[in-house]
């Protein structure tokens, strides 16, 4: 049988050769209770008996994160119903780019699946160093050990950032909410650029605090709407304080507000750029 077209060695501009015509995916899943789950490749494949990541080529017409999951899957009984991406990072050589998608691992019994992979095991995120590791997973690991399990909660000022664009929403603020709210959902379905970094992205857990005449938005799929109970800054506070535990970003044009959040240790973000990444996904 003739193997997919994805599944050839491309001679990179840096020198080496990468598996994967369109660049490949790795899958970094994180049990709180157990750890990081390492793959240890078969002795007879590329870079054998070393330990990295469920992943390999992504093939014509994938994403990335469909392609981790496939060959998480493929390699160690996964399904892709069983684990809830949180980001994804990617290293480009220009020629060639390898993405991992960091991911919160549910209820999985990870296992040999086929012959590329010798064992599959739960692993304290400090003691990955000191395993023998595939060359690239480890000079990628230092960058990526502060991201495993990291959460972006992204809370959205729903008035600051409707109000932002003259479109008209003053004649119905509540409407023009429910537009920002169906916008939001496709980015936390498509995925947040980070705003210091192109080459990381985020599936945010979105929250929209609405006040006033918006106060009646429902929650959609993928975003939770928490009305204010007496003004908007004061709720944004009090959401962006309960997440510390995350990474918190804040949409909101507000400079007194921005103080306020990034004294909690938030960052900011302004509506324009915030709107630019959704135009892009709602043209």
């Amino acid at each position: 049988m003739s193997l997919p077209s994805a599944s050839v060695f491309v001679r990179c501009s840096c020198g080496r050769l990468h598996w994967g015509r369109y660049g490949a995916a790795g899958l970094l899943l994180f049990d709180p209770a157990r750890g990081v789950l390492l793959q240890r490749r078969a002795w007879w494949v590329h870079n054998g008996s070393t330990w990295a990541l469920p992943g390999g080529a992504i093939e014509a017409g994938e994403t990335a994160v469909g392609a981790a999951a496939r060959e998480a899957f493929e390699e160690a009984a996964i399904p892709a119903d069983a684990f809830r991406a949180l980001s994804a990072s990617v290293v480009d050589h220009g020629d060639w780019s390898y993405t991992t998608v960091l991911a919160l691992a549910g209820d999985i019994d990870a296992k040999v699946a086929n012959p590329e992979s010798a064992e599959v095991r739960w692993v304290d995120p400090d003691d990955v160093p000191g395993f023998r590791l595939h060359r690239d997973f480890a000079a990628a690991w230092p960058a990526l050990r502060p991201r495993v399990g990291q959460e972006l909660v992204l809370v959205v000022d729903a008035a600051n950032v409707v109000g932002s664009r003259p479109d008209g929403w003053w004649r119905d603020r509540h409407g023009a909410t429910e537009r920002l709210r169906d916008q939001l959902t496709r980015l936390a379905e498509t995925g947040l650029e980070d705003p210091g970094d192109p080459a990381l992205t985020w599936w945010p857990r979105v929250i929209l605090v609405v006040e006033g005449k918006a106060g009646g938005v429902q929650p959609a799929k993928g975003v939770e709407v928490v009305p204010a109970d007496t003004d908007g800054d004061t709720k944004i506070v009090e959401v962006a304080g309960q997440h510390r535990d995350a990474k918190v970003l804040v949409a909101t044009a507000d400079r007194e507000l921005r103080g306020r959040v990034e004294a909690l240790g938030a960052s900011s973000l302004g509506p324009g750029t915030l709107r630019t990444q959704l135009d892009r996904l709602n043209p």
